[in-house]
């Protein structure tokens, strides 16, 4: 389990465990329970994106906000991991994908021209084939080539199929062995950040298909991140650890999203996503680019969705007016309310 990590990297003397009330001293087994919500109206951002945080990793809430002395010797040991990590250990994009991409931006593009750009990669044509074979493609005739499918799916759902075939795999590898709860978890947030994220786009003006792989890969850095403690932990048994501070916790978020910027341009994604990868390093501003506002405010929607979700924030809560000088409020309301359209509150397994 993900929470294997955290133990081992900060264990407690059993000296330090016995001076902490029984609820606190108990080891960490399985996710924590629903939190009790204060109301939907308080929560910032930046404390939503620690609950998200938590939640992917199988974190219980802070006792604390401020890293503590081992917390800070972990966080100088994952910045030098950091400096040194590997981008070419990310699962690498197919080397087809650059050029089905540019072929995409042109809404003009022959579905014969496209398919034969999906046919250079099987694993591409298998993602193709399975889902227009789906109940929710399914046509009047079966379908017999690649060419129909491709015209069946027509560009956006071929966009998104490809993206979706391309980055899952990519965001659950890249949590490693230990982090498999967390990149399937990931995986859920980049499918409503990558809605949202295009959502919003829509109403400024983005690139729809732009929109939506900027939200697909945002958090790509925090699977990376997790790999990098696997490399930290210890060999020794596991111990009992003291709830992560909140300060800990957004370090690490940083280092993420700096991860998730150098992948972006490993990759050699569209520039736009790569500005909107970037300007995601800082607070979103009036400023900044159409883009990278909506994925800023994209990603905090999609993290209160599947908290929500998960009845771990309230389902009601309302983030309209969380960012009055980047988007309307009117505009949030109804991105939030299309979020709950297309992934509704089931109850989901921890």
């Amino acid at each position: 389990m993900v929470v294997n990590i955290w133990r081992r990297l900060f264990r407690s003397r059993k000296a330090m465990v016995s001076r902490l009330p029984p609820a606190a001293a108990r080891p960490i087994t399985r996710a924590p329970a629903p939190l009790s919500q204060p109301a939907p109206d308080v929560l910032s951002p930046a404390e939503i994106g620690d609950r998200f945080h938590r939640f992917v990793l199988g974190l219980p809430p802070a006792e604390n906000s401020e890293p503590s002395a081992a917390e800070l010797a972990t966080l100088k040991r994952l910045e030098l991991l950091s400096t040194r990590f590997d981008m070419r250990s990310l699962p690498r994009l197919p080397t087809v994908l650059p050029q089905l991409l540019r072929t995409l931006k042109n809404d003009n593009a022959a579905g014969g021209e496209l398919a034969k750009l999906v046919g250079r990669d099987p694993l591409m044509v298998g993602e193709v084939m399975r889902v227009t074979g789906s109940v929710f493609y399914r046509a009047a005739q079966p379908i017999t080539s690649l060419q129909q499918a491709v015209v069946l799916l027509g560009q956006d759902g071929l966009r998104r199929v490809l993206t979706q075939h391309v980055m899952k795999p990519i965001l659950q590898a890249n949590a490693g062995a230990l982090g498999h709860a967390a990149g399937e978890r990931l995986w859920d947030h980049a499918e409503r950040c990558a809605h949202a994220c295009a959502w919003l786009g829509r109403s400024s003006g983005c690139d729809a298909f732009e929109a939506y792989l900027a939200g697909i890969i945002c958090h790509t850095g925090t699977g990376a991140v997790v790999r990098l403690l696997d490399q930290l932990m210890p060999v020794e048994a596991e111990t009992e650890a003291a709830p992560l501070s909140s300060g800990f916790l957004g370090a690490c978020s940083q280092l993420a999203a700096r991860l998730s910027l150098q992948a972006s341009q490993h990759w050699e994604l569209p520039v736009r996503v790569i500005d909107a990868m970037t300007e995601c390093l800082t607070s979103a501003t009036p400023a900044g680019s159409p883009l990278g506002k909506s994925l800023a405010v994209a990603d905090t929607l999609a993290s209160a969705q599947l908290l929500a979700e998960h009845d771990r924030l309230a389902a009601d809560i309302d983030l309209s007016h969380s960012w009055p000088d980047i988007l309307g409020p009117s505009l949030l309301a109804r991105c939030q309310q299309d979020l709950r359209r297309q992934f509704p509150l089931e109850k989901k397994p921890v």
